[in-house]
């Protein structure tokens, strides 16, 4: 994982690990699964980081060990750690898939600068697409309880209406804070597909113009596949968004 973000203030003084369980493990939309964590009591973060999740103790041969590098989706405020993950076929997910409740992990971090500033004055407008929700979940549920933080944005691309995780609790979020804006699209289904009437296609220049009324105003956040954030990335600099105003990080094995 690589970030253009400029760097920013650590919660604690090091990146640590710390022994971990896994609680449960549930499917948040079509092929992708949230994995709740027991959080370790000393363990703090900021919304819109992430944690390495080792896996020890494999029966596969040769291995004693297998990590992957997830997102933060749930709130600071809250007791355990929720990260979600599309169930492609590796190594990693086969393992995951087959660990029951209870079992021991362990987590590294927390990491990353995908946090959200503090200038109440400039929106923060999220540029999602697929898993990469995850880390803006976070921030919107922490924003729910501290309501200092600055007018958000949120424009969430997914292929289909199936595999738009987290949807109902984002619709949830925006009824209960009127500092957070949702604006869902979906890439491969047409208006009226299940009764869909919300804008379609990808997240563009018109999209945009439509919702925010002075664009090199915010300050943009962009997570999601490799494609999707190049694309994004590059509809903001011909919208003239200066470089320093656009925070992106890239995930290598999304």
């Amino acid at each position: 994982m690589s970030s253009k973000l400029d760097p920013l203030p650590q919660v604690g003084h090091s990146v640590l690990g710390y022994p971990s369980r896994l609680l449960r493990r549930t499917e948040v939309a079509e092929n992708t699964v949230a994995l709740q964590v027991q959080r370790p009591r000393s363990f703090l973060f900021r919304p819109g980081q992430f944690i390495d999740l080792t896996l020890s103790g494999l029966p596969a041969k040769g291995l004693k060990s297998l990590t992957h590098t997830f997102s933060i989706a749930s709130s600071c405020f809250v007791p355990d750690i929720l990260v979600a993950t599309r169930m492609r076929d590796s190594l990693f997910r086969r393992a995951l898939s087959a660990l029951p409740p209870g079992t021991e992990v362990s987590i590294r971090g927390p990491m990353g600068s995908l946090v959200l500033h503090r200038d109440a004055s400039r929106p923060a407008v999220f540029l999602a697409g697929g898993i990469g929700i995850a880390p803006f979940l976070s921030t919107l549920s922490s924003a729910a309880i501290d309501k200092t933080l600055p007018p958000i944005f949120l424009f969430y691309a997914n292929r289909h209406i199936e595999g738009a995780a987290f949807m109902d609790t984002l619709w949830d979020l925006e009824m209960s804070n009127q500092n957070f804006h949702f604006f869902p699209t979906f890439t491969r289904i047409a208006i009226g597909h299940c009764g869909w009437k919300g804008a379609t296609g990808p997240i563009d220049a018109q999209m945009l113009s439509k919702h925010i009324r002075d664009l090199q105003d915010p300050i943009y956040y962009v997570a999601g596949p490799p494609g999707m954030v190049s694309g994004v990335h590059q509809t903001l600099v011909e919208l003239a968004v200066l470089e320093e105003s656009i925070r992106i990080e890239h995930f290598a094995r999304y």
